[in-house]
């Protein structure tokens, strides 16, 4: 890793280690400058009262995500799950009930005040089948094949390795597995210099991909049925956006008789 990237990822985990650090102080926290600002574009505003009211309000008040990936990954009884750059949990929370006691959510995230804010909110709502791994989203430490669905909530734009996140998405995957992402998209109009003039890297805007980049970076990694759906702005030519794709299946051959 460059010095240049070594600092990037040491600026991001200091912003999000401020931010845990914040909301167990009890106060609230955003993807933004400041780790207490405000924006409606972030944050828990993008659930749905219900599931915010079933939940800590410390895993609320650390939603840090740019959309709700639980609510697009139609997550099913018995399936196990990873969320990248888990944070304070409330996508594994979510994930958890939505998988229920035959299926497993996992949790990854690097920074540990927001694995340990993370681990007291899954003690807080009684979550039994729910597991929270430190490391990095660039080397997953999970075997390969082994989860049915990678979700994740404005985090990988944050990545300064974003194939070595895509290869190790599909590697953790089982054939057949699928993403449901929602992550800061650019217009493939703005170059990486306009991208920084809207919003700083820990911001979610400086290291956003565009549409084609995004694109073409899952399918360099293996990806199929890609779909890449903006849903709201932002900032000027950005958007938050769900991305689904689908780590094939390997095709059966029939025996010709």
């Amino acid at each position: 890793m460059s010095e240049q990237s070594a600092d990037l990822r040491e600026t991001v985990r200091r912003r999000y280690a401020a931010a845990a650090v914040k909301v167990s102080e009890g106060n609230a926290a955003c993807c933004g400058p400041e780790p207490v600002e405000v924006d409606e574009n972030f944050g828990s505003t993008l659930y749905a009262a219900a599931e915010r009211d079933a939940l800590p309000a410390e895993a609320v008040a650390a939603s840090l995500g740019c959309g709700n990936p639980t609510a697009v990954a139609e997550l099913r009884e018995g399936e196990r799950v990873l969320d990248l750059g888990s944070g304070g949990g409330i996508d594994v929370l979510l994930s958890a009930r939505r998988v229920g006691p035959t299926g497993k959510a996992y949790g990854l995230d690097m920074t540990d005040e927001m694995l340990a804010l993370a681990l007291a909110n899954a003690e807080k709502a009684g979550a039994t089948n729910v597991e929270f791994l430190k490391g990095t989203i660039e080397a997953i430490p999970l075997p390969a094949d082994t989860i049915d669905v990678v979700i994740s909530n404005c985090v990988i734009n944050l990545s300064v390795d974003k194939p070595a996140v895509f290869a190790e998405t599909f590697r953790v995957l089982k054939p057949g597995g699928r993403i449901g992402v929602s992550d800061v998209v650019a217009d493939d109009t703005l170059t990486a210099g306009q991208r920084g003039e809207r919003g700083d890297y820990v911001g979610c805007i400086a290291g956003a991909l565009s549409f084609t980049e995004y694109r073409e970076g899952l399918e360099a990694a293996g990806f199929a049925g890609v779909e890449i759906t903006p849903t709201h702005s932002v900032a000027d030519g950005l958007h938050s956006a769900i991305v689904r794709a689908v780590k094939p299946a390997p095709v059966r051959e029939t025996s010709s008789s």
